[in-house]
């Protein structure tokens, strides 16, 4: 039976060493019994019966509930102890407090039935190698994971609740600030923080201008800005910012949008959708070999020109920066000498290339906006046939007829996806809400050459790179013969958004065979 601890001497032997623990799953600064006061009460149970206080193991903001996602650190710590035999009792305020799953409850009983170890919570204790103790410790164990689940229900319920009305739930997101009603404490509105709300807008502009992300947190943290932590910006910190989608001002539940929120905008949807192509563009185009990003074309800012057989399959055959017999170059990652070249000229001439094509009007009419409307109905329409069509062959091709052949062999799939891969590209490229050139793109469109030469020569290499993949697709093919130094018709091919082959920056499948031969923009 339970034991109230004025009598616990007269049916255990002493010592009495105990461990004392504490949980909640609240943030400490809002209601609710805290950590302390829990730890607090079990100490003064503790001093006024004589237990020796062996370790305190606190939990703090964590649930113990079926559905929580963080680990107790300490409560498997104060099992490790308990199954030692280091201590006679474990103290907790409440039931709740050890456990809301009963899974949590068998692993706690098993060890303290197993070492000796008496279980205290509301001030009774409780033997639990007894038949009539284990059936009242689990009779609350039962009652504290059905509390957590009724709790866990209506915290979903509330969330649900608050996403359909776009008002905000949990934590306030940074940049923003929450007006409660001082009579009631209900939320009134969350507005954009005076500070916090321009540093997260920032942000955004400044990624998208091609800074990196471990740059924008450098030059935070040169300016004393601190993060939302209070500490100095990481570059953790700023991925968090870019993969908020609730920065526009809407409201997601499990990552779906659900409604307009009731909060401002920080960023428009051009700058942010831009954001995002950027950082799965640079995914993409890391360089090979573990190289920092100091090489204008490595990775797949540039391809080698002799594997349409990838592209069709969405593949990227980049290049990577080496020193051939002394001379930095550049070679085909997919192994092989076959497509060696000097990076210096291959550099130059494509910085060459580039500078005249963003000059010319050409250049400013491919970044204009497209417009929407009847054009990208009829996009999205062809878009879907195209795609059904690649599925349905790609299908066929893994379907095979009695006699062991597939419906559809692997020559005519590649075939079909070297001819439909274009196509779907070209569909998609309309189809698409129009993202927002980058600053620094935007500032060399259509100036004359030697401005857009020097506004060149001032970007960084990472602002380059974001330049060419935003405005040409760059093919790289062998020389005309063994010891050719010279770049010759042919060996670089050149896409510039607006003209045939361009694949937006990074492979989209097109085939080979569709990409022409490379004209200079504003010559013969």
């Amino acid at each position: 039976m339970p034991i109230a601890p004025q009598y616990l001497h007269l049916v255990h032997q002493g010592p009495f060493p105990c461990y004392l623990y504490g949980r909640n799953s609240r943030d400490p600064k809002k209601k609710g019994r805290s950590v302390g006061d829990q730890l607090h009460e079990g100490t003064g149970l503790a001093d006024l019966y004589g237990w020796p206080v062996i370790d305190v193991f606190k939990d703090t903001g964590i649930s113990a509930t079926r559905h929580a996602k963080k680990r107790r650190d300490d409560f498997e710590e104060m099992l490790e102890g308990i199954r030692a035999r280091r201590v006679r009792i474990v103290v907790a305020y409440e039931a709740s407090r050890y456990y809301r799953d009963l899974e949590a409850y068998v692993r706690l009983r098993n060890a303290c039935a197993e070492a000796n170890v008496l279980l205290c919570y509301n001030g009774i204790i409780y033997d639990l190698s007894t038949s009539a103790d284990r059936k009242a410790t689990a009779q609350d164990a039962l009652q504290a994971e059905a509390e957590g689940d009724a709790i866990t229900d209506r915290n979903l319920r509330t969330a649900r609740i608050n996403a359909q009305r776009g008002r905000p739930h949990g934590r306030v997101l940074d940049g923003y600030r929450r007006r409660y009603d001082p009579d009631t404490g209900d939320l009134v509105e969350q507005i954009a923080d005076p500070v916090r709300g321009p540093l997260i807008t920032r942000v955004f502009r400044d990624y998208a201008s091609g800074i990196g992300k471990s740059g924008i947190a450098k030059t935070f943290n040169r300016e004393g800005l601190l993060a939302p932590s209070g500490r100095p910006w990481q570059r953790f910190h700023i991925d968090a910012i870019l993969n908020s989608p609730s920065y526009l001002g809407r409201r997601f539940l499990h990552g779906a949008e659900v409604s307009d929120a009731i909060w401002p905008a920080l960023i428009d949807e051009a700058t942010y959708q831009l954001c995002q192509e950027i950082q799965a563009t640079k995914e993409r185009c890391q360089p090979a070999s573990g190289e920092t990003v100091e090489h204008l074309l490595s990775g797949t800012v540039a391809l080698c020109g002799l594997h349409p057989e990838l592209e069709a399959r969405n593949m990227e055959p980049g290049l990577e920066s080496f020193v051939n017999r002394g001379t930095p170059s550049m070679r085909c990652t997919q192994g092989g000498p076959h497509v060696v070249i000097a990076e210096k000229n291959f550099v130059a001439y494509v910085e060459q290339a580039v500078i005249v094509y963003l000059s010319c009007a050409e250049a400013v009419e491919a970044f204009r906006p497209a417009e929407s409307g009847a054009a990208a109905a009829e996009a999205a329409a062809r878009l879907e046939r195209l795609t059904t069509q690649l599925q349905e062959a790609r299908t066929a091709a893994t379907t095979f007829k009695a006699d062991g052949t597939p419906m559809l062999s692997v020559a005519s799939l590649v075939a079909m996806e070297a001819q439909l891969a274009p196509l779907i590209a070209e569909a998609e490229e309309t189809v698409a809400p129009a993202a927002a050139v980058p600053e620094v793109l935007q500032d060399l469109l259509g100036r004359p050459v030697a401005d857009v030469q020097a506004g060149w020569d001032v970007l960084t290499v990472p602002q380059r790179r974001l330049v060419l993949r935003k405005a040409v697709t760059i093919r790289l093919f062998k020389a005309g013969g063994p010891g050719v130094r010279k770049i010759h018709p042919g060996r670089v091919m050149l896409a510039f958004k607006g003209q045939p082959g361009f694949m937006g920056g990074r492979p989209r499948g097109r085939a080979l065979s569709d990409v022409p031969e490379q004209r200079r923009p504003g010559g013969s």
